[in-house]
């Protein structure tokens, strides 16, 4: 059993709020988070069809079976529910009462926002992190990391990846889909996903896809929704200093874990996966999704941008802290050459006040440190960024930016 870094964030929520909600993709852990932490609440599957005729034709009979409140498993099988919820929670007026669990955020989210608005904390839990991983499997390699994937199941079972990620977006395409929407041809979208996973870490061009694949833009705007919708694929936004910049250049698109990525790619070993062409891409988006595992792992919304100007010049990640910025270099190269700073550098000349400190994440063990950027291993991102951000805050408290007395 993996203990979840998410799992104090769910305690610490759970105690200020009457209701939490935990989405996040199929098989990352919701329903085995919830019960562990809370053993003691009543567990409820709404996938089963008589609890959720129940649920669907007595609300409030199906609640009171709960006075004390319950884990309600794919809520989103009964949108009607969270209604009920408010009523009950509003006349306990205590918390810690239900956890709400589902798949698809695009459903869950419309469904509280209408009705537990301020009642309930919301939780994104994503498959395993590299930390979380490597517990369990402390030997593992970068490429195996990248082909297997990050989903715990696979791992807890020893579970071959080409047969795990094949019921998944098989069971995917089939199951979430048609709750989601009517998609007459399955055989397209499917070809469209994949087209889209040649993509990873690149523009998200909808008139080229659309091109290549023999739909309309919108068709693919819309396709690209439902699989941010049920966690497929994640969208980075640009850096711009003017947030509606943000909201509409264009993003780059990621996929939530490299495993379904590499199956999608048609990757089906690793010794395929250390010589494909697209390894660099693959992980760049591993990082990323590092990256976002941390800020979701607090329960903070995102604070990641990419950046590129008009003469090409890029950097491929941008963490966004207050008043301070982090230019992130991802590189799938094991060996170390100044060339990779030339970018961070680029981008402290831009914004010399907000930028205190630039790394490269790369597959290499040395980790030298030049002026204010410093190489990392792999395997050491999570505590680096705890440094940097502990650097940041004892800088900003020195120069009277913030409050508070800088650690000795």
């Amino acid at each position: 059993m993996i203990k979840r870094t998410i799992t104090n964030t769910c305690i610490e929520l759970f105690n200020q709020y009457p209701i939490i909600t935990i989405t996040g993709p199929r098989q990352s852990g919701k329903t085995t988070l919830a019960r562990n932490i809370f053993p003691d609440k009543p567990y409820v599957n709404l996938e089963f069809p008589n609890l959720r005729s129940f649920a669907i034709n007595d609300p409030r009979g199906f609640l009171n079976n709960y006075p004390d409140g319950a884990i309600l498993d794919e809520v989103q099988r009964v949108p009607e529910l969270p209604s009920y919820l408010q009523g009950i929670v509003d006349e306990k007026k205590r918390n810690g009462l239900f956890v709400l669990t589902g798949s698809q955020q695009l459903e869950i989210s419309q469904s509280i926002t209408q009705s537990l608005a301020g009642r309930t904390a919301m939780i994104k839990l994503l498959p395993l992190s590299i930390e979380e991983l490597l517990t369990f499997s402390p030997a593992e390699t970068c490429t195996a990391m990248m082909f297997k994937g990050f989903y715990p199941g696979l791992h807890a079972h020893s579970i071959q990846p080409h047969h795990f990620y094949a019921n998944y977006f098989e069971t995917y395409l089939e199951r979430d889909l048609r709750q989601l929407t009517l998609i007459e041809n399955l055989t397209l979208f499917e070809k469209f996903v994949r087209l889209l996973a040649a993509r990873a870490g690149n523009l998200l061009n909808n008139q080229g896809i659309a091109n290549d694949c023999g739909v309309t833009q919108p068709t693919v705007r819309k396709w690209v929704t439902l699989l941010e919708a049920s966690y497929i694929v994640f969208e980075l936004p640009p850096f711009f200093r003017t947030i509606g910049k943000r909201l509409i250049k264009t993003p780059k698109i990621y996929f939530y874990d490299t495993g379904l990525l590499c199956f999608l790619l048609g990757i089906e070993t690793e010794a395929h996966l250390a010589s494909h062409p697209l390894r660099g891409a693959i992980f760049e988006n591993c990082m990323v999704m590092e990256l976002l595992k941390r800020r979701l792992n607090r329960a903070m919304r995102s604070n990641l941008f990419f950046y590129r100007d008009r003469a090409g010049n890029e950097i491929d990640v941008i963490a966004e802290n207050g008043s301070t910025l982090l230019p992130i270099e991802i590189k799938a190269s094991q060996t170390s050459t100044i060339d990779f700073f030339k970018g961070l550098r680029l981008f402290k000349a831009l914004y010399p006040q907000e930028v205190h400190n630039g790394l490269v994440v790369y597959d290499g063990e040395a980790e030298p440190e030049i002026d204010i950027c410093r190489f990392i291993n792999w395997k050491n991102l999570d505590r680096a960024m705890n440094k940097t951000e502990k650097n940041d805050i004892e800088m900003l408290q020195e120069t009277g930016e913030i409050d508070g007395t800088p650690e000795k």
